[in-house]
């Protein structure tokens, strides 16, 4: 195969050039708040917006009641219609800071059976707070004015007010997640901006791969003392006596290591020149060179040019 020493094991191996990528860590942590966190600067802007819409909902809805009673011929009193909603809705507000945590700790409660359970406990006692709350603001606001209030309660009552109240509980517990969810999103972004960049590994300009496969040897090319074609495959022949046997050819071969100064000095062959320590001459234009290991590896005239500056190297005797 080739005028040098053969090594006894050879691997077929695939060359692959430049494989070193740059690599980093990927860290996306993100966290709520806990059950006693209580409620930050965020989180009252939330309740503000939520605020203003209910109020906005509740003097819509009165007007709008008040107007449908008199196209029926009935009282409109819109005041009292007026004191209905917004007493109800001062109490939701109230009880939102609730919805909030119970939101919370569902979110980072693992297992749906115990995030179900936690969001039945929190729409039993929101509905039972905004019942007790609602009554017992309009009772004291009409015996301020005078008057009294009847809540008619029944268990019929009591379900008619739950049904509303486990709608307004979910359609204010559903944009609560939503907007949790957007804030762990915010938050994570702004965690890996401020971590510092991993260091890019650069690829080396002195080493290529060899690879089989999944199985992957990096080598130097200061190690090569030769490549020799073998058919449809070529063989590197390294300094510490290994080869290996890779598919492709010599030409391919020859312009990606010729920036290591490995160059053709035989229709067959590429030597490592920088690891010759001499060169013979020989009377027909061939000639033959010595590595530092000891090895030689024979050259044709063809190709003398290339290893002309090496003239001054003479091989040991």
């Amino acid at each position: 195969m080739t005028d040098g020493q053969n090594a006894p094991e050879t691997e077929r191996v695939e060359t692959v050039w430049d494989q070193n990528r740059p690599r980093g860590d990927e860290t996306s942590s993100s966290g709520t708040s806990g059950w006693l966190a209580g409620i930050n600067g965020g989180d009252w802007t939330t309740f503000g917006a939520i605020a203003a819409i209910a109020f906005a909902i509740g003097i819509v809805n009165a007007l709008s009641g008040a107007q449908d009673a008199a196209w029926r011929g009935d009282s409109s009193d819109v005041g009292r219609r007026l004191l209905w909603e917004l007493t109800s809705i001062i109490v939701i507000l109230l009880l939102v800071p609730i919805l909030m945590l119970s939101v919370r700790r569902m979110r980072r409660t693992t297992g749906l059976a115990a995030q179900i359970g936690i969001g039945t406990v929190a729409l039993l006692g929101f509905s039972a707070l905004h019942i007790t709350g609602m009554v017992g603001l309009r009772k004291f606001m009409l015996w301020l004015a005078g008057s009294a209030y009847d809540f008619h309660f029944s268990l019929a009552v009591v379900l008619y007010e739950f049904r509303k109240d486990a709608v307004t509980a979910l359609l204010i517990g559903a944009t609560l997640w939503l907007i949790e969810s957007r804030r762990e999103l915010r938050k994570a972004a702004r965690a890996a901006l401020s971590m510092p960049a991993a260091p890019l590994e650069q690829p080396s300009p002195d080493l290529i791969w060899l690879r089989d496969g999944t199985s992957r040897i990096r080598v130097a090319p200061r190690d090569i003392l030769w490549v020799a074609s073998a058919g449809n495959y070529i063989e590197y022949s390294l300094a510490n006596g290994t080869q290996h046997l890779i598919r492709g050819t010599l030409a391919a071969t020859e312009s990606e290591l010729a920036r290591f100064a490995i160059v053709r000095v035989h229709r067959t062959r590429l030597a490592n020149l920088d690891r010759v320590s001499g060169v013979d001459f020989k009377p027909s234009g061939d000639f033959e060179l010595t590595f530092d290991t000891g090895k030689t590896l024979g050259g044709s005239r063809r190709y003398r040019p290339a290893v002309a500056s090496l003239g001054g190297r003479t091989a040991p005797a």
